[in-house]
């Protein structure tokens, strides 16, 4: 299946003010009955093994300086979707994400009709907060923009 880069498509101010990175992908699939929320359990469900070893070098790396291996909250319930808590959901966006020291994300999963098909864009949100956060996005970034395309593929079917 193919994934196209394409523009983002979001308000950054409602949903991240102050955004300083903003990408987004989009897949079709032939799913009628798929919504935002089913499309984000499918793109982080199961992630590929070679992903999960990043994550984890990055949890060992990060966890000396005190940044938060999840979204998850000791002490407090949240809606979780894998390791991102849900910010908001309708049946046609899934907004998931969390604030940290170093910076703030978004991940907006948009579900839309296209004829018979349906699109489904993956909006990344990010807002650094300082020189460890420029630094963490300019190094996770190649990795950002292999994954996606990937966790995309998974939802498209």
């Amino acid at each position: 299946m193919r994934v196209d880069e394409i523009i983002p498509n979001v308000d950054s101010a409602t949903l991240l003010a102050g955004a300083q990175f903003i990408d987004a992908f989009r897949i079709a699939t032939t799913d009628p009955g798929l919504d935002a929320r089913h499309a984000t359990e499918a793109m982080v469900a199961r992630w590929p093994r070679w992903f999960k070893w990043l994550i984890a070098l990055r949890n060992l790396l990060v966890a000396p300086l005190g940044l938060k291996t999840s979204g998850a909250t000791e002490g407090v319930a949240r809606d979780m979707i894998g390791i991102f808590p849900v910010v908001s959901e309708t049946p046609e966006r899934l907004v998931a994400g969390f604030n940290d020291k170093h910076l703030d994300f978004r991940l907006v999963v948009d579900v839309t009709s296209a004829g018979a098909a349906r699109n489904i864009t993956a909006t990344t949100l990010v807002l650094t907060h300082n020189w460890l956060g420029r630094t963490y996005l300019a190094v996770i970034m190649p990795f950002h923009r292999l994954i996606v395309p990937v966790m995309l593929r998974k939802a498209g079917g």
